[in-house]
Order: C-alpha cells, then structure tokens, then sequence
C-alpha cells in the first residue's frame, strides 16, 4: 500500500514538473515575442524573402508569355516546313498537336522552376505515377496509338468522306487529331470520333478513288416491253451530261420479282458529281416512263368494309 501511494506521488510530481516545463518554454517564447525590436527584425527577415519570390514571379510570368511567342514561332516554322515537303494535311495538323503539347510542357516545368520549385522531384512523382496514369488513360493512350496507325497506313486524309460502320457515323474529314478526328456532315454538324474507333473498326472511304460507279435500279409490270424500256434507260444514261465516256455503262435486268421486273443501269461519273447525277437519274427515268407509258408497280392497299 506504501509503495503504490509512493510511485502516484511521484508520478504526480514528473507530470507536475513537465507542466512546468512546457509553461516556462511557452512563457519565454512570449517573452522573446515582446521584446522590443522582435517585431522589426521578424519583418526585416521576412522582406529579402518576399522581394525574392516577387522577383521570381515576375520572371515566371515574362518566361511564360515569351515562350508562348516562342511557341507560336516554332510552331509556324513547323508548319511551313511540313508545306514545303508535302505532307499530307493530316500529318500537318497532328504533328502540330503532338509539338504544341511538348512545347508547352517544356514551358511549364520553366516556369516551375522558375517559381523556386524542383522539377527533378516534380519529374520523379509524374515517373512514380506513370504507372497508375497509363491505367487511368487507356482510352487515351489507345486514341494517340491509333492516331499514329491512321497516319501511317493513310486509311483518309483530310478532305475525304468516310463511312464508319461500327456507328454509323459519316463525313467529310475535317480535321486529323492526337487522339480524336472531326468529321463535318453533309447537313453541317461536327462529329468527335475517337483515333482507336477509327482504327480498330472498319470503315469506307467514299472519295478516296477519283471515281463512282453509280447504280440506279426500276421496277417495270411484267406487261412492259422489256426491250424497249431498256431503250429509254439507255438513251437517258447517254443524255447525262456527267458520264464518263471513256467508261462502259450498262443496262440489264437485274431481277424477275413477285410483281415487277427489276431494270438497272450503271455508269461511271466523278467521285464528287456522285449525288448529284443519281438524283438526277432517277428524277428523270420517272419522267421518261410516265411520258412512254411505263408502269412502275408499287404496293396497293385495297380496304372492303362490310356492312
């Protein structure tokens, strides 16, 4: 019983003494706080550092807004380069892409550095996490691959129409990206498609031949004469003030079907007159058979109502 009543004690007085000791530690920092002059030297060491780090933003800033002239200048030198070698318009605007992220990269890190901040540590995070970065960017580290396969194998170029299968989605190639390309449609909308779409799916480049064979295709009633129908398309492919003549054109019968004979003709125009001369053909083979009499069958719906 002694000897417990004896350790509390003194365990009472060790915390007692601690007590002390950190209230005088306290006491002479507020001390040392109140002296005279405490504050004056405080701000007198304070303002080399605030001078310092001000004068360092200033040139962070003039090293920011020099180097994006710096940018702008390089990167226009690269585009007249590319121009003076050729180089198809997709490689220009993704080559342009790939060079501006770099450059501005470059310029971030001077500024950093500039800032009195580590690049080697700030280098070393970014190596630490690269791994989970290229978890996290799959998708965008297979757009960027997929930008590469489509630049080197050329399946389009900027300016041809494509038809993307998987999707559905088609027009003309507006604009080749790092990791996305632009399509512009016909009725003026912008569609985003992802560079791995692209080149993992299958797709039809509709312009990428100077050349269309156009196939336009009529029923006729199985009362028609044939051989003059036949005739009519004929003299209607020859009128066509877009064919090319060097090419051969057709007309045949293309099919017996359950309640008209199938007629088709084809002809070979300029990819781009393509539309326009389909549109035209059939306008005027409809214009052509109501004038000669020439039935084109279609479906009747014949209602009975019973009283």
């Amino acid at each position: 019983m002694f000897l417990t009543n004896t350790a509390n004690y003194l365990t009472e007085r060790i915390l007692l003494a601690e007590s002390i000791t950190d209230n005088l530690a306290e006491l002479q920092q507020l001390e040392k706080v109140a002296e005279p002059g405490f504050l004056k030297s405080y701000l007198d060491d304070l303002v080399p550092h605030l001078v310092n780090f001000a004068f360092r933003a200033v040139l962070a800033v003039l090293i920011y807004f020099i180097g994006r002239k710096i940018i702008g200048w390089l990167r226009r030198l690269l585009r007249r380069a590319l121009e003076r070698s050729g180089v198809d318009e997709g490689v220009k605007q993704f080559l342009d892409s790939c060079a501006k992220i770099t450059l501005y990269l470059i310029l971030a890190m001077a500024v950093i550095n500039e800032l009195g901040m580590e690049t080697t540590s700030i280098v070393a995070v970014l190596g630490s996490a690269g791994l989970a970065l290229g978890l996290a960017l799959q998708g965008s580290l297979s757009n960027f691959a997929g930008g590469v396969l489509i630049l080197l194998f050329k399946p389009f170029k900027v300016g041809d129409y494509i038809m993307e299968d998987t999707h559905g989605n088609e027009g003309t190639v507006a604009e080749i990206m790092i990791f996305y390309t632009k399509l512009s449609t016909p009725d003026n909308r912008t569609v985003v498609i992802p560079n791995g779409t692209l080149a993992n799916a299958s797709l039809t480049n509709v312009t990428q031949q100077d050349r269309r064979r156009v196939d336009v295709y009529v029923g006729v009633s199985y009362d028609t004469d044939i051989r003059r129908a036949k005739k009519l398309l004929s003299e209607i492919l020859l009128s066509e003030p877009s064919r090319m003549e060097e090419e051969d054109w057709q007309v045949f019968v293309d099919e017996l079907g359950d309640s008209s004979v199938r007629l088709g003709c084809r002809l070979w125009v300029a990819a781009a007159d393509y539309w326009q001369v389909k549109w035209r053909l059939n306008e005027r083979i409809k214009e052509v058979f109501d004038e000669n009499q020439i039935e084109i069958p279609y479906n009747h719906l014949t209602v009975e109502l019973k009283q």
